[in-house]
């Protein structure tokens, strides 16, 4: 199955290095292209981030130096120790200060579809609780035998 993402959510960043990134409520593909790249980053292709690993988002403005953004992932090692050693980790995108506005909608596009599937993770683990609590009061009106109570909590637990 080919990668087809909406072109509207995608961020072309011409300086310092030529990156596309894209985005949808499932992942995030940095795709690294130009001489900068390859001599910071090597060859590696697109890099895929499942938005339900991204722990944090990291924006630096462009000042003196270059900015970034970097995606903390879950298990990952991502770069605390500035602009230098951000250049080499593969979670990080430089931009000068021209494509700072669009970075930061991209950070709050990303943290509002990080928080909605959040929301969506709850809601959904409330409603097999508020399920399992309506079987438990039919299985204690014998409506339900337990055998069929058995049943049915299974099934709820297993999706």
């Amino acid at each position: 199955m080919g990668e087809i993402m909406d072109t509207s959510n995608e961020i072309f960043v011409k300086h310092p290095g030529k990156t596309i990134i894209n985005y949808d409520n499932e992942k995030v593909v940095i795709t690294r292209k130009g001489t900068l790249n390859f001599m910071t980053q090597g060859i590696k292709g697109s890099k895929t981030i499942p938005i339900k690993s991204i722990t944090s988002i990291q924006l630096k403005k462009p000042g003196m130096t270059n900015g970034y953004i970097q995606f903390g992932v879950l298990g990952g090692n991502e770069s605390n120790q500035g602009v230098l050693n951000a250049t080499q980790d593969e979670n990080t995108v430089m931009f000068s200060k021209k494509y700072y506005n669009e970075m930061t909608s991209l950070k709050e596009n990303i943290e509002k579809i990080m928080f909605e599937n959040n929301n969506k993770k709850s809601n959904s683990s409330e409603s097999v609780a508020d399920e399992l609590l309506k079987l438990k009061q039919l299985l204690d009106s014998d409506v339900l035998s337990q055998e069929e109570f058995d049943q049915q909590k299974e099934k709820l637990l297993s999706n």
